[in-house]
């Protein structure tokens, strides 16, 4: 339990240290004329990224008592460990590949590579949904062979960490659906840059978060 909340720390510790960079990089009072000296952009990328960081907090904190509660569970005599679904492992390397084609899109969003926002949106959502609806199918193998959450701590335990990941991926999912459809009406590189970089740290956090989540399943 030790090692693993010590790993949420440091991913925790990873994001808001580059998050905080980009907040400190941030000067409200040194905005540009032409269009932030009204707008007030910058003050509001210093917000976003902000709020961002707060909520990875938060999330953090959530995380690490479900782990907490997962280690001290399963030392009791009830505990039946579950078999997790081979289908666990497809989903992760989908949640890779998403958190992949994210980066390359952030990366083109600040080169301004336009042409490239369309097609690395599309494809950063369609392996989040292809992730999302490979850990339903997990599910439903679980059920139809009869492991259901109510028959042992350890089932209950794995459908709850899944289900508030997956939770975290749809509001993720709500931001990245804002972005695109702003994208294919037309939108510059830059007016959703700020969108597209935050989504990616969360994006790259959330696949850190199931590779601790995933392990700890795996190991026990």
């Amino acid at each position: 339990m030790t090692i693993t909340l010590i790993f949420l720390a440091a991913i925790m510790a990873t994001v808001i240290g580059w998050l905080l960079k980009q907040t400190l990089n941030t000067q409200p009072w040194m905005a540009s004329a032409a269009d932030d000296a009204v707008s007030g952009r910058s003050l509001d990328t210093h917000s976003k990224t902000i709020a961002l960081t707060t909520f990875l907090a938060v999330a953090t904190s959530l995380f690490a008592l479900f782990i907490s509660a997962y280690t001290m569970r399963m030392h009791m005599a009830d505990w039946s460990p579950l078999t997790e679904p081979n289908m666990l492992w497809i989903n992760t390397g989908l949640l890779v590949l998403a958190s992949i084609a994210y980066q390359l899109t952030r990366n083109a969003a600040v080169a301004a590579k336009q042409s490239f926002l369309k097609p690395g949106l599309a494809i950063s959502g369609l392996f989040t949904l292809l992730f999302l609806g490979g850990q339903l199918l997990a599910w439903q193998g679980l059920y139809a062979s009869g492991h259901y959450m109510t028959s042992n701590p350890a089932n209950a335990f794995f459908y709850l960490l899944t289900a508030v990941h997956g939770l975290h991926i749809l509001g993720g999912l709500y931001v990245w659906a804002r972005s695109t459809i702003k994208v294919w009406t037309g939108a510059e590189a830059d007016s959703v840059r700020l969108s597209i970089e935050l989504c990616t740290v969360y994006w790259h956090y959330l696949l850190l978060v199931w590779l601790v989540l995933f392990g700890l399943l795996l190991s026990t």
